[in-house]
């Protein structure tokens, strides 16, 4: 098979990242590659943990010249490591960090950058060559392993940034979303290594680092985030740094919200629905528009009571885990998830649904309902819903509620709690949700 460049029409000094405000140009770059490629050791499998975005960027390359496979599960935890064991015994771990505590062989990035070489050749990877095994975050059950190809990969990022507006802009990208969840790996490192844009080695967590990290970068640039992390800069920050591009995904963003980031950011803001077995397939102007539009090739359908995504970038026709509503072959709506419909006493709904209303009273920060696993006594399930609100009281919240949902759907019980324990993606893992049920006395299957 034809080679795929690892790196899109650059040269030597073009920028492939940034770094507190500095340049890091495509020359360099291929030399830390070269010079980290050199340090691995034979093997087949790599988890790469490294939470610097250039140093994950250099880590996955370095893996591709040595047709390693990079793994990158939902999470690090000893459960999660110990599952990696037995899928593949090889496994080592690449870190930045002297603390990481992973129970796996481990190597270093340097810290230091390579020597500059003298010539300037950018290696090609063969299109069919396994790059990643990305596992599913676990947000409803078990983390599943989806292989992804690099010249597959590469076209779906070059797909994506011509929906962006973003195709030979050489844009300037900066995440708050990890390298390792499949939205980020592709959004904020293949867009710019495959795109030929630029990253940002920094991950801000605190709306005023975000705001610094946008500022120090060269126009056009481009903010991925996330719901919740969009929601809480603006909360802080009332007038950010402009931008060009907004990206949001991994939970769902309601219209007020995207407005509202538009207007501050003056800059449009896209919406990205996918999957870890498809990766980004559809996106839209969440302020403007219900509907989602798929990116290059790929059709929706349903056949019988499921959607199928196929075409494009997506390799083999795929079932979709979500109620999707289609309305053309590149034109959908959403209705949630297969597995957050719930029919309590004949009326049905989505914990989507529910939870897009609990975050329009005004003082809740964050919150999820949680549908339990076995049936409760008499058969009647109860939903139960914990909710971050600092100053609200449990009974004016669910006053609020009464007056948004059907009291079918009102929870029992409803848990005040500090912070949802949230993954760095966003996202909520369903082990993380049946912890609390336990913690907090709600029935839940194991």
């Amino acid at each position: 098979m034809a080679g795929v460049p690892l790196i899109a029409g650059a040269e030597a000094r073009a920028a492939v990242a940034w770094r507190e405000g500095r340049a890091i140009d495509a020359a360099q770059f291929l030399a830390d590659v070269a010079q980290l490629a050199a340090l691995l050791p034979t093997c087949g499998h790599v988890l790469n943990v490294c939470a610097d975005r250039y140093r994950f960027a250099i880590g996955l390359a370095a893996a591709l010249l040595r047709a390693q496979v990079t793994l990158l599960p939902p999470d690090q935890t000893p459960q999660t490591v110990r599952r990696l064991r037995e899928f593949a015994a090889d496994a080592y771990v690449l870190a930045d960090d002297a603390g990481a505590e992973i129970d796996l062989p481990r190597i270093g990035v340097p810290a230091e950058p390579a020597p500059r070489p003298a010539t300037f050749n950018v290696p090609s990877i063969p299109h069919d060559q396994l790059c990643a095994i990305v596992f599913t975050s676990g947000s409803t059950g078990a983390p599943v392993p989806n292989r992804k190809h690099w010249g597959t990969l590469v076209r779906s990022v070059r797909g994506a940034l011509e929906r962006w507006g973003l195709a030979g802009a050489r844009a300037a990208i900066l995440g708050t979303v990890p390298p390792q969840h499949m939205y980020g790996f592709e959004s904020t490192v293949l867009a710019a290594l495959a795109g030929g844009g630029a990253l940002c080695a920094e991950r801000p967590f605190f709306a005023d680092d975000i705001c610094a990290a946008l500022a120090r970068l060269p126009r056009p640039r481009v903010l991925v985030t996330a719901p919740l992390h969009l929601r809480t800069l603006l909360e802080d920050v009332p007038r950010p740094p402009a931008a060009d591009l907004l990206l949001c995904a991994t939970a769902p963003l309601d219209a007020e919200l995207a407005a509202l980031a538009e207007a501050r950011f003056g800059a449009g803001l896209l919406e990205i629905y996918g999957c870890t077995e498809t990766g980004q397939m559809a996106t839209r102007r969440t302020a403007r528009e219900l509907a989602w539009r798929t990116l290059p090739g790929i059709r929706v359908e349903l056949r019988g009571a499921h959607a199928w995504a196929s075409g494009g970038h997506v390799e083999q026709p795929t079932a979709l885990g979500d109620v999707l509503e289609p309305l053309a072959p590149e034109r959908f709506l959403l209705h949630g998830r297969v597995s957050d419909m719930v029919n309590i006493a004949g009326k049905r709904s989505s914990l989507a649904h529910l939870e897009a209303q609990l975050r329009t009273i005004d003082g809740v920060t964050d919150g999820v309902f949680y549908m339990p696993e076995d049936d409760a006594a008499g058969g009647v399930t109860r939903l139960a819903a914990f909710v971050v609100a600092p100053g609200l009281a449990r009974e004016a919240l669910l006053a609020a509620l009464r007056q948004r949902i059907d009291a079918a759907f009102l929870p029992r019980p409803l848990v005040l709690l500090e912070r949802l324990p949230r993954a760095p993606s966003g996202k909520l893992p369903r082990a993380a949700l049946r912890a609390l049920a336990r913690a907090h006395g709600v029935r839940s299957g194991s």
